[in-house]
C-alpha cells in the first residue's frame, strides 16, 4: 500500500485517532449513565426523563450548529445514545 498518497495516509491516521477518542469518550459517558441508572433504580425514578432528554437534544443541536456539524445528524446520534441509556436503565430497574 505504498502507493497511498502521504496526505491520505495522514488524514486516515487522524481519523483513526479520532475514532479511538470517540470510543473512549462513549465508554466514559456510559460509565456515568450507568451510575445514574443505578441511582434512579435505587430511589424508584423512571428510566426515562423526557424533559432532560429534550434539553440535551436542544443543547447538542446548538453545539453542532456552532461547530459546523449538521444538527439533524447530531440529534440522531444523541437519540441513539439516549435510547441505549434508557434500555440500560430499564434493565437496572428490573424492566425489559
Amino acid at each position: 500500500m505504498s502507493d497511498i498518497p502521504p496526505d491520505l495516509a495522514r488524514l486516515r491516521s487522524s481519523i483513526d485517532n479520532i475514532d479511538a477518542a470517540l470510543v473512549h469518550l462513549l465508554a466514559e459517558r456510559f460509565k456515568c449513565t450507568q451510575a445514574v441508572g443505578e441511582l434512579k433504580a435505587a430511589v424508584g425514578m423512571p428510566a426515562a426523563d423526557p424533559g432532560r432528554e429534550e434539553a440535551q437534544v436542544a443543547r447538542l443541536r446548538a453545539l453542532a450548529d456552532d461547530s459546523g456539524l449538521d444538527p439533524q445528524f447530531a440529534e440522531a446520534f444523541l437519540n441513539f445514545i439516549i435510547a441505549e441509556v434508557i434500555h440500560h436503565h430499564e434493565h437496572l430497574a428490573g424492566g425489559s
